[in-house]
């Protein structure tokens, strides 16, 4: 699948005139800034936009976590690096659909968990997955596994994956990505059926050797791993919420691979410190502004409408992005099925229908609060919002959060506006999943419960008519805006730069496959 996507500049920097800057870049972790690190050859230096949460595959906050799941554990087949998606065998030495509901595997013979677990076998898979649609394990990963019913163990190292209906983002979600990652039974069982940060057992190519939590994980070679071998002894990855900070830490040769900021792709297109090199990827991520529809303070639906049309995107996306992105229609990406031609409500402001809506609505004196990231991008957005708000009357407090506090703001009642980023994988079942009822008080951050939204995303994955999925998956998008909950802004882009010591190996949209990566 090729994602397409272009630049545009837009011109509205007059409105900016005037406002004050918000937040300052992030400081190093673990000292970074005072001095460059002794040259290592056999370490990978990496930069992750946020810090490690779970070691469980089954409470994994998504691509942070996943980057290290990824190295530790196996999964049946993983992605393929490269600029077109696509998979390749991991655990598995064979994995078959043979029917719209039955997916057949066996097991590679030489993978083993660490700390005396034994031989990975089928029965490994089973509980790995079975547990995450368990409704005792409350996953909120539930999700990517869509309608598993279970795994049918055959043999030792053999068994079928059985769905209760087709499931086609089976080979997109389920299998290469979070859900898919196999841990032992016997390990998780002993640590009474969850794990928090420290993994009971491993089994890929890396080991998890140290977390200090904001400042590093270290990852360190499997010496009894039997595939192919990875090319660093070790893989330091370093939580820099800032991509400003970052680069600094990249050009004193403290990292070798970062993403960077769009505002510093036109300077990496001169050149790259240090013989490195700039890539430019798409992205699959996707940024807007989400309004509690629980709270108190916006319950009047012609003020959600109000804020919405009061949001000038394209400035927003000048100021934060330097005008390198373009305007979202919602929350599926260009290149996938289901992206909306245009949205309902124009990335513009109507500045004058937003001062209606708010007379219509019959609120005055209005003061909200909005959350958002400590991390420049997020900081200039809301700054940007904050001041197009003002000019209708409405006031906004900007809240700047570490990634800790940010992250759990979803189970936060007193959540009034957020300024949020999901990342995302190449099926628009991934992105309607964590807007549905059920995940309400976990990703559904604004409170967004509308029974049709729930019965698209639990048929359009069956759906195996391209043109009719694509209609389903933007209707969901319309109810989405419809509910005033929701103004979408923008997918983004994924510039990395990468040292000349390291061969980069990156999926589609840009993001690490730090086992894959070799060395310069």
């Amino acid at each position: 699948m090729k994602l397409h996507w272009s630049r545009t500049a837009v011109g509205r920097r007059g409105f900016l005139k005037g406002a004050t800057a918000l937040g300052a870049a992030a400081s190093l972790p673990g000292g970074m800034a005072t001095r460059a690190a002794a040259a290592d050859d056999s370490t990978l230096r990496v930069r992750a936009y946020g810090d490690m949460q779970s070691m469980d595959p089954a409470y994994s906050v998504g691509v942070t976590d996943e980057e290290i799941h990824a190295s530790v554990y196996n999964k049946l087949v993983q992605y393929k690096p490269g600029r077109e998606w696509d998979w390749q065998l991991d655990a598995a030495s064979m994995v078959e659909q043979v029917d719209p509901t039955h997916i057949k595997f066996a097991l590679r013979d030489d993978i083993g968990f660490t700390n005396g677990f034994g031989a990975m076998t089928a029965e490994d898979v089973k509980f790995s997955f079975e547990r995450i649609v368990a409704d005792a394990t409350e996953s909120p990963n539930k999700p990517d596994m869509g309608p598993l019913r279970h795994v049918e163990v055959t043999g030792e190292r053999e068994g079928t994956i059985v769905l209760n209906e087709p499931f086609a983002p089976l080979w997109s979600i389920a299998l290469p990505y979070i859900a898919g990652n196999i841990v032992s039974r016997a390990a998780w069982s002993a640590n009474d059926g969850k794990v928090t940060t420290t993994p009971p057992a491993e089994s890929g190519p890396y080991l998890r050797a140290s977390w200090s939590p904001k400042e590093k994980t270290v990852l360190k070679r499997n010496p009894d791993w039997r595939g192919e071998a990875p090319a660093w002894d070790n893989i330091e990855i370093l939580p820099i919420d800032d991509e400003n900070t970052a680069e600094i830490a990249f050009e004193a040769g403290e990292l070798d691979f970062t993403r960077v900021s769009l505002g510093s792709v036109a300077r990496y297109r001169d050149g790259v410190p240090n013989g490195g090199a700039l890539l430019e990827y798409p992205s699959l991520y996707y940024a807007w502004l989400g309004m509690n529809l629980d709270h108190p303070k916006l319950q009047n639906p012609k003020l959600r409408a109000a804020i919405q049309h009061a949001i000038d995107v394209p400035t927003v996306l000048e100021a934060a992005y330097f005008g390198a992105v373009e305007p979202s229609t919602g929350i599926i990406a260009p290149g996938l099925v289901g992206n909306r031609a245009a949205s309902k409500i124009p990335p513009e402001a109507d500045f004058t229908k937003a001062a209606q809506l708010l007379a219509e609505s019959g609120e005055t004196n209005v003061t909200l609060k909005l959350d958002t990231l400590n991390k420049t991008t997020f900081t200039t957005a809301a700054q940007v919002i904050q001041a197009t708000l003002a000019t209708i009357g409405i006031t906004v407090e900007v809240n700047v959060l570490e990634s800790g506090a940010f992250w759990a703001s979803a189970e936060n009642e007193d959540l009034q506006l957020v300024l949020n980023r999901f990342s995302m994988t190449p099926d628009p079942y991934y992105a309607t999943a964590w807007f549905t009822t059920e995940q309400v008080g976990h990703w559904n951050w604004e409170r967004f419960s509308n029974p049709e939204f729930d019965q698209i995303h639990q048929s359009a994955f069956k759906e195996s008519d391209l043109d009719k999925r694509a209609a389903l998956y933007q209707r969901a998008q319309d109810l989405m805006e419809d509910s005033g909950a929701y103004r979408f802004l923008t997918h983004e882009a994924t510039p990395v730069v990468h040292s000349s010591r390291v061969m980069p190996a990156l999926r589609p949209d840009g993001l690490a496959l730090l086992r894959y990566f070799e060395k310069g």
